[in-house]
């Protein structure tokens, strides 16, 4: 895809790559090991600029295009997806909301040090009862004198445990359609609850959230009453291109290491990457990374040229998430035996990269997406 990139992509890429090789990938395993999210490595994604990538400089951004931020997501995602799938929240649906529709108090006091990663920001809409119905949404938020009392529960909420500030989406109003509301991490009632066990992305914090009464003042509605779905359908195209992209990048790695691994390994005489068998699995790995990475490039640049995309973006999620399934799956049968030991980060890929397919809508949602847009 390098000749639809410029050149200050290629190095944006680059810069994020190198990041990946020689910060991330050293300590992958480590990470994954013991299950805590790494600071460090966020502060450094931080000063790197990564959060404020899609943000303009009035607010400590970048002003970079979509494209660019899926560049460097990927290849972040490329060394460690618990680690990757935390930035993204971060520059995008922690902190969206905050820009497009936050007072310049919020701005100064949370939007810009989350951009420098001072501070934490994350989405709560997920509910144990609501995940794709967004109609089964069932936190109420009350309007009383100088604000709302907001009453729920959320769950699968991205690294909540860390936030200091909380998206949270609640019925409001006569109709009791969907608001969206500011939670700062003081406000009284609001509690992280139990962490979510994953079997993949172990170093980031999944956990439910509990809204007990908590008071949140006037200027902490973001947009208007009843608002909340249609401003969260304004970005759901990133959500899924952003998504593809994660994949992506994970999919590259399964792929090289078993490129690497079937060079080096020797049976029969002779390493294994010569043999038919898996000669054909990685020239179709390495084929629908192609078409994957392509799909997704494409996506976002329509996004860019501010063009409809949502069939575009759901086709780039469905088709790169599941095709990233298959290829670390794939990688740890050219491993063998190995694939399934924790020394080599196959198994890693395979379980991490399942993640992806229930953020940004699960595939069955995004077929019924292109489904609908193909028939009507």
């Amino acid at each position: 895809m390098d000749f639809e990139l410029s050149q200050d992509q290629r190095l944006l890429r680059d810069t994020f790559g190198r990041f990946c090789d020689e910060r991330i990938n050293p300590v992958a395993a480590a990470i994954d090991e013991a299950g805590e999210f790494p600071r460090g490595l966020f502060g450094e994604l931080a000063d790197l600029g990564l959060f404020g990538l899609r943000y303009p400089e009035a607010v400590g951004g970048a002003g970079q295009n979509c494209l660019s931020f899926c560049l460097a997501i990927s290849e972040v995602a490329r060394g460690s997806l618990s680690v990757a799938a935390g930035a993204a929240m971060q520059s995008l649906m922690g902190t969206h909301f905050l820009f497009v529709l936050g007072s310049d108090d919020i701005h100064e006091r949370l939007l810009k040090p989350a951009i420098r990663g001072e501070k934490i920001g994350t989405i709560c809409i997920t509910e144990p009862d609501a995940g794709s119905d967004l109609s089964a949404i069932a936190t109420r938020a009350e309007k009383v004198d100088g604000g709302y009392r907001l009453s729920g529960q959320k769950t699968w909420i991205t690294s909540a445990p860390l936030a200091d500030f909380f998206t949270v989406f609640a019925r409001s109003g006569d109709d009791k359609r969907l608001t969206i509301f500011l939670v700062e991490k003081e406000t009284a009632g609001l509690k992280v609850g139990r962490a979510i066990e994953k079997m993949g992305c172990c170093a980031l914090p999944t956990s439910e959230v509990f809204l007990e009464d908590c008071f949140v003042p006037d200027d902490h509605r973001l947009g208007e009453e009843g608002e909340g779905e249609r401003l969260l359908r304004e970005i759901l195209a990133d959500i899924r291109i952003m998504t593809g992209a994660l994949a992506n990048g994970v999919a590259r790695a399964a792929l090289q290491d078993a490129l690497e691994y079937s060079a080096q390994r020797r049976q029969f005489g002779r390493p294994v990457n010569k043999f038919q068998a898996i000669q054909m699995k990685l020239a179709e790995m390495a084929t629908n990374l192609e078409a994957a990475t392509h799909l997704v490039h494409y996506a976002a640049w329509l996004r860019d040229q501010g063009r409809p995309c949502m069939r575009e973006a759901s086709m780039a999620k469905l088709f790169a998430t599941e095709r990233a399934v298959e290829i670390c799956d794939q990688a740890t049968r050219i491993f063998g035996s190995y694939g399934y030991a924790k020394e080599f980060a196959a198994q890693r890929y395979l379980r991490d990269i399942r993640f992806t397919l229930y953020g940004g809508g699960t595939s069955e949602i995004n077929k019924l997406i292109i489904a609908k847009d193909l028939t009507t």
